[in-house]
């Protein structure tokens, strides 16, 4: 007799991913600042979903469940950097059928990473569930443990607060500049991939590189060779170096030219001048909707 699956697989079995994912990485990615980030707490709030449900204690809300841990994973990681670099204050931690407001949401929708990282975590995250990710102030109140007149509350202080951020001034980026170095290693690997080159592009690969070809697998060391195959057996995929929340990217897109937006990224670590990690996001194009990008 076969064994019984895992509670946690039969729960996620149970959920739209496809759906949900993105939604889980539109909130995460705007709590903590960052798309790449962001896609961490996603995937690290999957990994817990699996290792905590139970066949005891059966989950009526799957989704708001999942969001619930998404959100608590995204407060360790801000108490982690307030630990580190004192930008925010513990008291900012501690969270907490209202009308619709269009001009809110569409402004809520708008607005960039940077800017809703200016906010308190508090206010940020009533006003990304509410007004980005269209959840009703019952259900925000679930996912966050408390109270739908908290809710309440925190929606009307974010939503003047973004007010307040969103005029013609952005916020500036904090990353710093690509090295010399970086930009000559990153130029490299891109001319090697559109000239198909990609024996040459296994050669650049640390003995110990990590890939994660994100929401598909992991490999590390010589098994990541079998990485470029894949693309060599495609066509029409063209590379631009670029840099992605500051660090050296290879943007993918399908139409050659400058002006064309990217369909998704990789991101590539450096080890001296060999490729130590590369994280490719093919299969998780949601994140480049949110990153920070640019072209070199």
């Amino acid at each position: 007799m076969p064994p019984s699956p895992a509670p946690g697989s039969q729960l996620l079995s149970s959920v739209d991913l496809d759906r949900l994912r993105p939604a889980l990485h539109r909130y995460c990615a705007r709590m903590v600042g960052s798309a790449l980030d962001g896609e961490d707490i996603v995937q690290d709030a999957l990994l817990r979903a699996l290792e905590a449900a139970a066949p005891e204690r059966p989950i009526d809300n799957p989704d708001g469940w999942l969001f619930r841990i998404a959100h608590n994973l995204a407060l360790d990681v801000l108490r982690r950097r307030a630990r580190l670099d004192g930008t925010q204050g513990d008291d900012d931690m501690d969270l907490i059928a209202h009308p619709v407001d269009e001009q809110a949401r569409r402004e809520a929708a708008a607005a960039s990473l940077p800017t809703f990282m200016q906010m308190p975590a508090s206010q940020r995250s009533v006003v990304i569930l509410f007004d980005v990710l269209d959840y009703s102030a019952q259900e925000v109140s679930e996912i966050l443990d408390t109270s739908v007149a908290a809710v309440k509350s925190l929606l009307q202080r974010g939503r003047g607060r973004l007010r307040e951020l969103t005029g013609p001034a952005a916020p500036a980026s904090a990353h710093a500049p690509l090295s010399a170095a970086e930009q000559r290693l990153l130029r490299r690997y891109v001319e090697l991939f559109n000239a198909r080159d990609f024996d040459t592009l296994r050669t650049m690969l640390a003995a110990d590189v990590k890939l994660d070809l994100v929401n598909r697998l992991q490999l590390q060391g010589p098994a990541v060779g079998q990485y470029y195959t894949r693309y060599g057996q495609t066509q029409g995929w063209h590379a631009r170096p670029g840099v992605v929340e500051g660090r050296p990217a290879v943007l993918m897109q399908q139409q050659a030219g400058a002006d064309a937006r990217p369909d998704y990224f990789v991101v590539l670590g450096w080890s001296g001048d060999r490729v130590a990690t590369i994280r490719d996001f093919l299969f998780a194009p949601y994140v480049a909707a949110d990153a920070e990008q640019a072209p070199l």
